[in-house]
């Protein structure tokens, strides 16, 4: 009897130690998929014109390598590459994305959307998110998802629709920038 419930007690320890194991395991693998994610605060929108423009696009990215890595992607329409975590995308000053880990947004492959109010003090986030609606009155991402090969990154030729907004309204709006000290 004392045999049987040695080995009882040497199976229960072993199954016990390899669960824990894998909800070990399981949660390190959580926790690493948002540990290189960032966190987004209302100081982390500044004037426009501080980022990287192409095109109409201005690009932000506080390691500058991973700047580079994203104004590449952008400048060549890079098909089935993903930006970099923490890459900030603004057409228009009062709407933003900014690109986390895909699990912390799994439907718009890690892509938040963000509605701001801005002044010459700064910059207040109105809504955010994935489902945030822009100033058309349609959510950001249902005009984002015909450019699913491009990384949900809209511009023109990657399957978007086109802004309601030509070249110069575009410039006008991002000179008009309330942030930004006027020279």
């Amino acid at each position: 009897m004392r045999y049987v419930t040695t080995c009882l007690s040497d199976i229960c320890t072993s199954v016990c130690t390899r669960g824990i194991v894998a909800v070990g395991l399981g949660l390190v693998m959580t926790c690493s998929a948002y540990a290189e994610d960032i966190t987004v605060s209302e100081k982390a929108f500044s004037c426009l014109s501080e980022g990287t423009k192409i095109r109409n696009t201005y690009i932000k990215h506080a390691d500058p390598e991973k700047l580079k890595e994203a104004v590449r992607i952008f400048k060549n329409s890079v098909p089935d590459k993903e930006y970099p975590v923490g890459t900030f995308l603004q057409l228009l000053p009062d709407e933003a994305m900014v690109k986390h880990p895909r699990a912390k947004f799994p439907d718009t492959n890690g892509w938040e959307f963000f509605a701001l109010d801005l002044s010459e003090q700064g910059t207040k986030i109105k809504t955010r998110g994935d489902k945030v609606v822009n100033f058309q009155g349609v959510q950001c991402f249902s005009c984002h998802q015909p450019a699913a090969k491009f990384d949900f990154v809209c511009e023109k030729g990657h399957g978007c629709a086109p802004v309601p907004l030509d070249d110069p309204k575009i410039a006008e709006l991002q000179e008009a920038d309330p942030r930004c000290r006027k020279k």
